[in-house]
């Protein structure tokens, strides 16, 4: 097929365009005609046409010129499928991978300072935004809708006329053998994280939306907890938060130390033989991906910047902690779990369907209720040598494109009657 994709920016740090690169790689293997139209694209993958689309515009009003000039681009070419991860006037297939943003501007009121709610939503970049989603939500604009999460497909069908049954679910997928081939020992050594340090690990930009700052408050009330000798007490609040497990399902969750039970206590037992005494220093969070360090932060926090090879990072870390306030569905948390590390996450992360209950993560539901994040880690903690349950099949690139790929010949044979 001779594809069009559409993605307004690159950003070398970017999930969408990580995502997409990914993609194309994988579609053009596969001996399609591929062609790229976006502002800026640098290191296109091989076999990709770039159609580059400079805009000159003010930051409210580039949204708007950037959809108005694919229109004009695309009626110069002919093309069997027009994908686009942008939101835009007309396509084939539209990708929801940043989710609705009028969902999005909710939450980020709800958590906003009071002083700031009443002006979360206005001006112009906004209403543009919204706009165009608006049209892109049109079904006569649009063919067929990809989500990366069945949370984002209740959204839309709260908040637009769109056909459910022109709405595909298609989970994001990533390499799994590379996120399993990372180097534990020489990444921790590298970032002064010794043997018996529990490190915490962040990953992503744009850390408002992804919830550094309960990352860091829960790391600070962890570090509180265990110098006033109340975290055996997180973790016992914690088991009773992960859920009602059996003892069989203790025994699944416990078998791995080494290859060794560490016991077949059930997990409400205070006296659980995992829970040994721990000290604050040896908590520590590695942070990777862009942004402006806080100033107030607890200690032991590492700021690595954003890291061309993250899956050294997952085989670092004991416990993957991610408290957005809106996500779509996390690429991180597919890549965590494809390194067997255990996710904390929330209900707001569309990536948590994939969480199964005290299986291969914990799931709270508000960010903002660090208590809960404590208990989790408590939980994680007592477990950290147990190596979680790996779905490959499901969390494949090949899964993903084959799916995806099937959407777009759907929508081109639609296209073309």
């Amino acid at each position: 097929m001779k594809l069009a994709f559409i993605r307004r920016q690159f950003s070398a740090t970017g999930g969408a365009e990580l995502y997409l690169q990914r993609l194309l790689a994988a579609l053009a293997e596969q001996g399609h005609e591929l062609h790229l139209i976006a502002e800026t694209w640098d290191d296109a993958p091989t076999g990709v046409t770039v159609h580059p689309l400079p805009i000159q515009a003010s930051r409210a009003r580039r949204p708007i010129f950037f959809a108005d000039a694919v229109q004009r681009e695309l009626a110069r070419h002919s093309f069997d499928c027009v994908f686009s991860l942008e939101r835009t006037r007309q396509q084939d297939v539209y990708r929801a991978g940043d989710g609705v943003h009028r969902v999005w501007l909710q939450r980020r009121r709800q958590h906003s300072p009071w002083w700031r709610k009443p002006f979360v939503g206005l001006g112009a970049f906004h209403r543009n935004v919204l706009r165009l989603e608006a049209e892109t939500f049109e079904p006569r604009n649009t063919r067929r809708v990809i989500v990366n999460s069945e949370m984002v497909r209740k959204e839309i069908l709260a908040h637009f006329p769109f056909p459910a049954e022109r709405i595909h679910l298609v989970r994001n997928g990533v390499d799994v053998a590379r996120f399993q081939g990372g180097n534990r020992e020489a990444t921790r050594a590298s970032f002064g994280v010794k043997d018996d340090d529990f490190l915490l690990l962040f990953v992503g930009s744009g850390w408002e939306r992804k919830g550094l700052k309960y990352a860091l408050q829960a790391l600070w009330s962890v570090q509180m907890l265990i110098r006033v000798g109340r975290f055996s007490q997180e973790f016992s609040e914690g088991v009773r938060q992960v859920g009602e497990l059996t003892r069989r399902q203790v025994a699944e969750l416990t078998r791995k130390v080494h290859g060794t039970p560490i016991g077949s206590a059930t997990p409400s037992a205070p006296e659980h033989r995992s829970v040994l005494p721990l000290s604050a220093d040896k908590v520590k969070l590695l942070v990777v991906g862009k942004g402006k360090k806080p100033v107030s932060r607890p200690a032991n926090v590492i700021f690595a910047g954003p890291m061309s090879d993250p899956e050294h990072a997952y085989a670092a870390a004991d416990l993957f902690l991610f408290l957005p306030i809106y996500e779509p569905a996390a690429n991180v948390v597919f890549e965590a779990l494809a390194a067997g590390l255990p996710v904390v996450t929330t209900a707001q992360n569309g990536a948590a369907e994939l969480i199964e209950e005290g299986v291969n993560g914990s799931v709270v539901d508000d960010p903002t209720d660090i208590k809960s994040v404590v208990g989790a880690i408590a939980w994680w903690w007592s477990r950290r040598f147990y190596v979680p349950p790996v779905g490959a099949g499901e969390l494949s690139l090949d899964r993903n494109v084959s799916e995806t790929v099937a959407v777009l010949e759907q929508a081109a044979k639609e296209r073309h009657g």
